[in-house]
């Protein structure tokens, strides 16, 4: 085996050389995966941008030396968020990558696309361009995965959904939201019957691609798996045997290992065992390997090989024959291994970790022994009922050509499946059971597709280019490779309930012994009406067996007769100066309620047109008010469509609008409130504020009001009562209304509410506010200020969608709204020695306070791991034992017994003893902190045995 290090495989600002010692600055890379042709692998980074690399300079030091092919081939800068996936399709032709800014693109060839990169010294060899945006994702897109044949393709991400989308129209099918956690991996069944997925709900979840149900949920080897993974990647066997899932263990979750999940019983009975720290990532071997070279291609003859990547720096490889690993590469890396591909030939193996390097590992085919054509493979499943789409063995082309066209399921295809002949014997008698399935009566459905599909989707080839085999007497240079050693690592072994390992499993039987119960059972629900009256026998009459024959008349609503007024032109309606209203125009400056010299905000001006779109998205409305130039009616509607749902008349005019699903409010120059329901009614009686709204705003059921006086209201509309009393805002701006920062007068940039009523006031100063009833006081959110140093501070938006980022996130929101307003850091003042770890550390427990005023706790759980991370990095004993001593509580205290103390067992939804156990996972693996995360481990253990009795 040969191993490189390539150093000019790199993410991040390539123009930034760095010093002599270091180079250039790296960040960190998540994915790699290599094109099928083998000739190029794609990587993507922290820097949000994909890096296409020739693979030849990275094997041969020759090419490597002279430049051709050139090492770097493209660099793609379309996201906007970290990418955390790249994916090439079967066919070679599109890269499909996943980023945190919650999109998928689906990248296409382009010859005309060379160039240089657009804001850098970089030049494209090669041009890809973006073929299509993928949205549909709430939050970061953690994996991808091409099914067969590139059919479909999986999406998962940290919005807990699972997405499948048509692999050649790239139009959604199916959205799948049955995880209870963030999702971290997918994989498909290589012949296209199963989809896998893992999540931080600890479950890898098997779906069935016939309808997209649930077939088989996996819990027993993750149910003690930490939470603070990066990736849950898991990988399925190219036999189909066998699923490997990474972020199990053993042993009450202090023995790291990877699940290997057998076929049709779905359990785990197989343990690869030996990583000293969580396993990130499993990644299969695509060929199949023979026991035996010289016997036939037999299920007890077929065995796989399957490398692993974990926190702990380290990469093994697997041959299932065998209970120990084939290699173990320790400390290959400076961080943990994120992402691991195999070439097609199955002869390298790339990994990439979050330090920002690469390495590969370059095999012999004696190495790898019994290793067996892919032709040998697609004999094999067709001996179970599979057949390609197009009649033969896939292979990589010498070419990059477009997927191909999708075929109709023939018959025969549908009804020799899995089960057609796995309880008999075929060829010679062997017997048939690893890849036996449910049998399935019913035809699967596939999408159908115009003969125009194939010409819908843009083509272009270029040749490929061209591997060279490696030199027997290969010899790297010392500027970017070394020797892994050792290779084989003590203690790695694999834990099995059979003597020969991955043996096929004894499958269970049950009175419907052909798994068909229930599948011929769906009956169209008009058929109920044609069964006989005396089928079912005789019934009691009911009411319902009455037709009311009364003519139907449609239900009125006020003002539903009139067809809704087209919007008019918008015009300022000029306030009067006098004690009434001047020739009939305009209204009393007296009408504002406030002196000009006591108020901080200006009230906003009346215009003849105000409008504001409610509604939950599936139907919207819109909630309008038309103030008359005259002075003497102002009108409310709440529309949807052409039909107004309903009206009303105020005595004054309307400056100000808002609503959610829950309630509509209007705001009125003579600072007075109106709260409506949806269908028109009256909430609440008319509020009546110290002066007119100059900021409205609501979220669910909560509304909050911030007047030109500065005094700020909240109240849940749902109950009737108000959140907290009025209170002042200007205490926020240093007690004068023109006080100013760098010159500039203080002001506020955005005005926002929680559904729980907490306010979020955002000033220019780059401070981000709210108000907590329970100490009653202003408290920041977050300041700009941490930018100058916390490693935690969040500068960019997380997703494309504003409005679910700040419901989602709220945090994170703020922090990319302060971001926006303020210029950056410019890095250059000198700080001193404990600079960045003080600031990451208060701005962590700034963030946590923040989410619990916000009532965020995906926030708050995400804040708390990265702050024990903090602490178990820097070995900060102190700050370790009060964080856990605040989240286990009383020692003697019991689920059912009353607060002790001031203490509670829970936090925002969340229990704080299930968030101790992942933060005692995080100290456990630190050097400084892990007999006190044992000791601990063992206390929650037995409280919880206690808890149980």
């Amino acid at each position: 085996m040969k191993f490189t290090k390539p150093s000019w495989i790199t993410h991040g600002d390539t123009s930034n050389k760095g010093d002599a010692a270091t180079g250039p600055k790296r960040v960190s890379i998540f994915s790699v995966h290599v094109h099928p042709d083998g000739s190029r692998i794609a990587t993507g980074g922290l820097d949000a941008r994909i890096r296409i690399w020739s693979t030849k300079p990275i094997l041969n030091e020759a090419s490597e030396n002279s430049g051709r092919p050139p090492k770097s081939l493209c660099t793609l800068a379309m996201h906007t968020g970290p990418v955390l996936c790249v994916r090439w399709a079967h066919s070679g032709r599109w890269l499909a990558s996943g980023s945190d800014d919650a999109i998928i693109m689906i990248w296409d060839l382009d010859p005309t696309a060379k160039g240089k990169v657009w804001g850098s010294d970089e030049v494209n060899v090669e041009g890809w361009k973006p073929l299509k945006r993928l949205p549909g994702h709430e939050s970061d897109v953690t994996d991808l995965a091409w099914s067969p044949e590139d059919r479909y393709l999986a999406s998962v991400g940290l919005d807990s959904q699972v997405l499948i989308w048509n692999g050649f129209s790239l139009e959604r099918l199916c959205k799948i939201d049955q995880h209870q956690g963030f999702v971290k991996g997918v994989c498909w069944d290589p012949v296209g019957e199963f989809l896998a997925t893992q999540s931080d709900d600890r479950t890898v979840k098997i779906w069935r691609t016939a309808d997209w149900q649930l077939e088989a949920e996996v819990r027993k080897p993750f149910e003690d798996s930490p939470g603070s993974t990066f990736f849950r990647r898991l990988s399925w066997s190219p036999d189909g045997a066998h699923i490997t899932a990474s972020n199990a263990t053993n042993n009450q979750g202090f023995v790291f290992i990877a699940a290997v999940i057998a076929r049709n019983s779905w359990t785990s009975e197989i343990s690869l065992v030996g990583h000293e720290n969580t396993v990130e990532v499993a990644a299969y071997n695509p060929h199949i390997f023979l026991r035996n070279p010289s016997a036939p291609v037999a299920t007890a003859n077929i065995c796989s090989v399957v490398a692993l990547g974990a926190d702990d720096r380290s990469v093994s490889v697997w041959q299932t024959k065998s209970a120990r690993p084939l290699i173990v590469a320790k400390e290959v890396f400076e961080r943990q291994i994120m992402d691991l591909s195999w070439s097609w030939d199955g002869l390298c193996l790339y990994a990439v970790s979050s330090d920002g390097t690469l390495a590969a590992f370059k095999f012999e085919a004696e190495e790898l022994e019994g290793i067996a054509p892919h032709s040998a493979q697609q004999q094999y499943l067709q001996k179970f009922g599979f057949i390609s789409s197009s009649g033969q063995t896939h292979q990589p082309s010498t070419r990059i050509t477009p997927p191909p066209s999708p075929h109709p399921l023939t018959q025969q295809h549908a009804q020799n499946g899995f089960g057609a002949s796995a309880n008999g014997h075929v060829n010679g008698g062997e017997v048939i059971n690893k890849l036996v399935a449910k049998r399935n009566t019913k035809r699967r459905a596939h999408a159908a597709f115009g003969p125009s599909t194939a010409h819908t989707i843009p083509s272009a080839a270029i040749p490929s280019a061209t591997f060279d085999s490696l030199p027997a007497s290969m010899s790297r240079g010392q500027s970017h490779s070394h020797s892994a050693s050792p290779l084989v690592g003590p203690g790695m072994s694999a834990i099995l309930s059979d003597p020969s390992p991955f043996s096929p499993l004894p499958r269970r039987h049950s009175g419907d012994s052909n798994g068909s119960m229930g599948l011929g059972m769906q009956v169209p629900i008009d058929a109920i009406d044609s069964l006989g009256g005396d089928v079912r026998g005789k019934r009691k009459s009911s009411a319902m067996d009455f037709v009311d024959e009364r003519p139907q008349t449609k239900a009125r609503t006020l003002g539903g007769d009139r067809l809704r007024e087209g919007a008019p032109v918008v015009k300022e309606i000029p306030l009067a100066s006098g004690s009434g209203v001047a020739n009939g125009q305009g209204y009393l400056a007296g009408d504002l309620g406030v002196s000009e010299s006591a108020s901080i905000f200006k009230v906003p001006p009346v215009l003849t047109y105000l409008n504001y779109k409610a509604g939950d998205g599936t139907e919207e409305a819109i909630l309008e008010a038309r103030n008359a130039e005259s002075g003497d009616l102002t009108e409310v509607t709440y529309v949807s469509g052409k039909q107004t749902l309903w009206l009303d008349y105020l005595p004054s005019p309307v400056i100000m609008l808002t609503a959610t699903q829950h309630f509509c409010a209007v705001g009125m120059l003579d600072g007075t409130l109106n709260i409506y329901s949806t269908t028109g009614r009256r909430l609440m009686p008319t509020l009546t504020l110290d002066s007119p709204a100059s900021f409205l705003y609501g979220n669910k059921a909560a509304l909050i009001a911030l007047t030109s006086a500065g005094i700020l209201y909240s109240w849940n509309i749902k109950k009737a009562s108000a959140n907290f009393p009025p209170i002042s805002i200007r205490p926020l701006f240093s007690i004068s209304p023109n006080s100013s920062v760098d010159g500039r007068s203080i002001t506020l940039a955005s005005v926002a509410a929680r559904p729980n009523g907490s306010p979020v006031l955002t000033t220019t100063a780059g401070i981000a506010y709210s108000y907590d009833p329970s100490l009653c006081t202003f408290i920041k959110l977050s300041d700009s200020w941490w930018g100058e140093g916390s490693d935690a501070w969040t500068s960019r938006s997380r997703g494309s969608n504003t409005q679910q980022m700040a419901s989602i996130t709220p945090v994170a929101h703020v922090e990319s709204l302060i971001s926006q307003q303020n210029n950056p850091p410019s890095g250059m003042t000198q700080r001193p020695q404990w600079w960045s770890t003080a600031m990451t550390l208060g701005h962590l427990e700034s963030k946590l306070h923040a989410a619990k005023v916000l009532d965020s706790g995906q926030e708050y759980k995400q804040f708390l791991l990265v702050y024990a991370k903090k602490i178990a990095d820097e070995g900060f004993r102190g700050k370790a034992e009060e964080l856990v001593k605040e989240l286990f509580g009383p020692i003697y205290w019991r689920p059912g017994m009353a607060k002790e103390d001031g203490w509670t067992p829970s936090i925002l939804g969340l229990t704080k003893r299930e968030l101790l156990r992942d933060v005692l996972g995080i100290f456990a693996r630190s050097k400084t902190l892990t007999k006190l995360a044992m000791d601990w481990q063992d206390l929650l253990k037995k409280a919880s045995i206690s808890s149980e009795d």
